[in-house]
């Protein structure tokens, strides 16, 4: 599995989630304590919003913990709005376009999960993408199918419903393959105003996922697992999830894909 963290709210340096705290993601990505896959050596990558719609992109191939670029430029760059993804493969090449998070237009989105049996529909996945999107197909990953289908079922209009759409229907695909689990899902999404994340899964092993307001960085972040080592005050995230944040504060409904299953 693999290991994610995202923030919004005041703007701070990356760094601030990426490198400096106790158990930051660079930490997860060779130590991860709450999956059963503690290296998650397989790439990197990091999405920021500043001066412009579209997200600055930057990810590689290496371990996060062996590459001092990535810890020079969470040092200088200061964003509102980031994410950060340490990457364990399920199965496709490590390859800088496999590496999360993916981007398409100003739309940014990051997964950890598997989706059950999806070589065996990779090439009805890849159909499923509208034609003027399919260009922003770069990789081989079912992530970034399941965020190229959900984009073209109306994430502007509401990223909730398209994203409850997209699990739906490569869900009922996993199920007609007979390959279990179907659907485990945590994912953060992005417009570069507000950030969205979901908790879900077809079983009961949904991946962890976890909030916090922090008042010294004046912002939310939404993580894989705790950053601070001893800190309580971390919230589970309940399976079946769909989480909003903006300059409003947070706002958490149900995830529902079944009522969209035919």
């Amino acid at each position: 599995m693999c290991r994610w963290a995202a923030y919004h709210g005041a703007p701070i340096f990356l760094s601030e989630i990426v490198t400096d705290p106790t158990h930051s993601l660079i930490t997860q990505s060779h130590a991860a304590t709450h999956c059963h896959t503690p290296t998650n050596a397989d790439g990197f990558g990091v999405a920021w919003y500043d001066q412009k719609p579209e997200p600055g992109l930057y990810r590689d191939v290496y371990p996060a913990w062996s590459d001092p670029n990535l810890r020079s430029l969470a040092a200088q760059v200061r964003s509102g709005l980031f994410m950060a993804h340490v990457r364990a493969s399920t199965g496709t090449a490590t390859s800088r376009n496999n590496c999360h998070p993916f981007a398409c237009g100003q739309w940014s989105f990051m997964h950890n999960g598997q989706i059950g049996g999806f070589d065996t529909f990779r090439k009805e996945a890849d159909m499923m993408i509208p034609d003027a999107l399919y260009g922003n197909r770069k990789g081989a990953t079912d992530s970034e199918a399941l965020f190229l289908v959900a984009a073209g079922l109306g994430l502007e209009t509401c990223a909730r419903t398209a994203m409850e759409k997209a699990t739906s229907q490569f869900e009922a695909k996993a199920r007609a393959a007979n390959a279990l689990p179907a659907m485990r899902l945590t994912a953060a999404l992005s417009n570069g105003e507000k950030l969205y994340a979901v908790r879900y899964a077809s079983d009961e092993f949904a991946p962890t996922l976890y909030y916090r307001w922090s008042e010294s960085r004046m912002g939310w972040a939404v993580v894989s697992e705790p950053l601070d080592d001893g800190e309580a005050d971390w919230v589970p995230v309940a399976s079946g999830s769909f989480v909003t944040i903006d300059q409003n504060g947070i706002d958490i409904q149900p995830f529902q894909p079944e009522r969209f299953a035919h």
